[in-house]
């Protein structure tokens, strides 16, 4: 069986909250080291298999070019090749990486693809390493390669150059993306409404048979694996109207060393996990590649500097931090609570 992609760095932080009728029809799969499901009403004489296939096949076809997992994907391929050399990438990849650099200079880093060798040393990555805190020396080598403006990209010929030792990591927007592509294909075969799920992260359009818009949970931070579908491991309800909303938090991913905890959120402009009291962040988005990739950026950035970056930007962000009495704070943007009456 060929190995699943693994994108480490969200948590399925997200649950369908409403029955399905049976005019709604469920597929179910697996991808990224995770499942993905796709609740919808379909057009008179659709052929189910068809459509569960078309399903598979675009996420499959994520992880074919993305994956830092698969050793023969387009990504891997990349991240091995020699230094100064150009490489031609599928529409889809390079679509993927032109965004995220995009966005790792709108950040001033805080978001950064190239935040592999980081990811990899703290024992977050592929490579299976104990988790264990490493010394500042090797922090200091693994920061030498990370940096997003190393990465060169020319557009007419969709290729990106590999300055050497560059280890791009899509994790923190594949996924995304992935709900993306499915959404995509539903609307080719004229699905009339749904809600795709890919590790937790979701896209709806359209509402359901009784008009009612696609209700999801935000999970509660904490909850325990598996316990979404009981109402008091849910912290909000969410209706989706033809958007899209990614959860990220730091209380699945983690590990313990000396006494100090360590989430799986690298700051690559430190080199460090994350240090801040974010226990997890909620984007609504028009789309799940944005929701994704800003989840990430947002709990990097933490809640002071993360708030103040949404609120110029006009994204829609909920901060759940831990506080100092044990409880949970939340922090909604006004994009958020905007979205809440949409």
């Amino acid at each position: 069986m060929k190995r699943l992609m693994r994108l480490s760095g969200l948590v399925l932080g997200l649950v369908v909250c409403a029955a399905h009728g049976t005019d709604v029809r469920r597929f179910e799969g697996e991808t990224m080291g995770s499942t993905w499901s796709v609740n919808a009403v379909l057009p008179d004489g659709a052929d189910d298999r068809a459509i569960e296939r078309g399903i598979q096949l675009e996420v499959d076809r994520v992880v074919a070019q993305m994956s830092t997992y698969e050793a023969d994907s387009d990504l891997s391929r990349f991240n091995r090749a020699p230094a100064g050399t150009w490489h031609t990438l599928p529409p889809e990849f390079f679509a993927v990486l032109s965004y995220a650099l995009d966005l790792a200079k709108a950040s001033g880093g805080a978001y950064d693809p190239t935040v592999g060798p980081l990811v990899n040393l703290w024992g977050f990555g592929p490579d299976r390493r104990a988790h264990e805190a490493p010394d500042a020396a090797a922090i200091a080598v693994a920061r030498k390669r990370v940096g997003w403006s190393r990465i060169r990209l020319d557009a007419a010929t969709r290729r990106a150059f590999q300055p050497g030792g560059a280890y791009v990591d899509l994790s923190s927007v594949a996924k995304g993306f992935g709900v993306d592509q499915i959404a995509r294909f539903l609307d080719r075969s004229h699905v009339r409404a749904y809600l795709v799920e890919v590790g937790g992260e979701l896209r709806a359009h359209g509402r359901k048979p009784d008009g009612s818009p696609w209700h999801v949970g935000i999970e509660r931070p904490g909850a325990a694996s598996g316990a979404v579908d009981d109402p008091d491991e849910v912290g909000r309800i969410v209706s989706l109207r033809d958007r899209a909303i990614a959860t990220s938090g730091d209380y699945r991913h983690f590990f313990r060393s000396g006494g100090a905890f360590y989430s799986h959120h690298i700051d690559p402009r430190t080199g460090y996990p994350v240090a801040h009291r974010v226990a997890s962040v909620s984007v609504v988005a028009d789309d799940c590649m944005h929701a994704d990739s800003l989840g990430t950026t947002m709990t990097v950035l933490g809640p002071e500097e993360g708030m103040a970056y949404a609120k110029r930007h006009g994204i829609a962000v909920l901060f759940i931090l831990y506080g100092a009495d044990g409880r949970f704070e939340e922090r909604a943007s006004p994009a958020f609570v905007a979205s809440l009456k949409s």
